[in-house]
């Protein structure tokens, strides 16, 4: 089901994200779980060289969320993002967009680093063009402008990168390409990495907190349905 385009522009005009698509550039802050390992500084470090405005900030052991936020919302970063961890796996990822929210919680799964992907390219340091595909639902339109907001707003096209996020049954695909013109004719893509998928799990109004309100939670009993996805 599609929500009505002029609703969802009226929201979109007064929402937490307008600022950005008023001219606002992205800077963004990465991070990790407490006693997070290896893998998830991997990680962390192939999302920076994703997201252009983006530096990792190390979290010590002491350091709770609501403390790394009020830091990142000192510092007038727009975003904050955590990776989280399981059994020494990166396993989902919590992306607050600041000063006022909104706060995604998403499951992290099948993630590829760049250097285990076969004949993948080089990274350069150019603004990607980004691809959105298939958030058609009101909650849809919002979990892609939080992804959007992450990126500048005007492309390198030189640098001939693209990122992707792909929808297909509330699985949002992740994937980053560099085109490659192999003559006059023929255009073909070369991936990059990484390579994860992602599962929204929860979108809370405003900043994270434990008693927040949500405007939307995923629960169990919402597959009982093949048919009914929700972005």
């Amino acid at each position: 089901m599609v929500d009505n385009d002029d609703e969802v522009a009226q929201d979109e005009a007064l929402d937490e994200l307008a600022s950005y698509f008023s001219g606002k550039a992205p800077k963004i802050v990465i991070t990790t779980s407490k006693n997070c390992t290896m893998a998830s500084y991997e990680f962390c470090a192939e999302l920076v060289t994703m997201l252009p405005n983006a530096q990792y900030a190390k979290r010590g052991s002491n350091h709770e969320l609501r403390h790394v936020i009020k830091q990142a919302k000192a510092k007038e970063f727009t975003d904050l993002l955590i990776v989280n961890e399981d059994r020494k796996v990166p396993n989902a990822i919590t992306l607050i967009h600041l000063p006022d929210g909104p706060t995604a919680y998403f499951k992290l799964t099948s993630y590829t680093p760049g250097k285990r992907i076969a004949n993948h390219g080089a990274v350069t340091a150019h603004n990607p063009e980004i691809i959105l595909n298939n958030f058609n639902t009101r909650l849809g339109h919002t979990v892609g402008r939080m992804f959007q907001a992450l990126f500048p707003q005007l492309p390198e096209f030189q640098g001939r990168q693209v990122v992707t996020f792909h929808n297909q049954r509330d699985f949002i695909f992740v994937r980053r390409h560099r085109y490659v013109f192999r003559d006059t004719e023929r255009v073909g893509l070369q991936e990059l990495g990484p390579r994860f998928t992602l599962k929204l799990r929860s979108l809370q109004k405003g900043i994270y907190s434990r008693n927040g309100e949500y405007e939307w939670v995923f629960k169990p009993d919402m597959e009982t349905s093949r048919k009914r996805f929700f972005l």
